[in-house]
């Protein structure tokens, strides 16, 4: 059996995502790198507290590295904040993580993502993209969702509007930009990563549900 580490646990589909692995007999542990600990008691999770500004490579350890890690322009402060989360930290544990033997990586993006974007959150999605899959992981998958459905820990008044018009309207939305339960994402992550491919995939949040 094999042993998954989580960055970015604690969100919507990093939520998921642990409550689905702790359930899926392919794995016996499931350490997950937080600088809170998870309100979750299971004898399969391991919670390493961690501190991204101070990377600690001996605790990037597992078989496969699942990032579900990101935040919002707003959250951050900033947008160099936006991108030392979006961007460094996943870089940084991903490059960690292959170097102490991971050689598959699931990774969650945005719809839109483009290295070639005006909009600063699109490029930076696209830059960490190119950059994780330029790393030389044996297998990459990034998973491109539209606008998630499913609770948060924290209220975003757009996010509620758009999930709402989303919902209402989808016979009119085509498929790649249809909001997607956030659970969804995190059964495709597994999915992918158990699916035996090698190489890098990218998948469109349409594609997400067929994995």
């Amino acid at each position: 059996m094999k042993t998954a580490l989580i960055i970015g646990a604690s969100g919507m589909i990093g939520t998921e995502l642990t409550q689905l692995l702790l359930g899926d007999e392919r794995y016996s542990k499931v350490n997950v790198l937080v600088r809170t600990p998870l309100e979750i008691q299971d004898e399969k999770l391991n919670q390493i507290r961690y501190n991204f500004d101070w990377p600690e490579a001996e605790l990037v350890k597992g078989d496969e590295l699942f990032c579900c890690l990101g935040t919002t322009i707003k959250k951050a402060g900033s947008q160099a904040a936006f991108r030392k989360v979006d961007y460094d930290y996943i870089y940084q544990t991903a490059k960690l993580s292959l170097e102490n033997g991971i050689k598959k990586i699931v990774m969650v993006s945005s719809i839109g993502a483009n290295i070639n974007s005006k909009v600063f959150y699109s490029r930076i999605k696209g830059e960490i993209e190119a950059a994780i899959s330029q790393l030389g992981f044996e297998t990459c998958h990034i998973l491109r969702p539209s606008l998630l459905l499913g609770s948060r820990s924290e209220l975003r008044m757009g996010e509620i509007v758009g999930a709402f018009f989303s919902t209402a309207f989808s016979f009119a939305i085509p498929d790649k930009y249809k909001a997607i339960e956030a659970s969804q994402v995190a059964k495709g992550m597994i999915n992918s990563m158990n699916s035996e491919q090698t190489g890098v995939y990218i998948h469109e949040s349409d594609d997400i549900l067929s994995l």
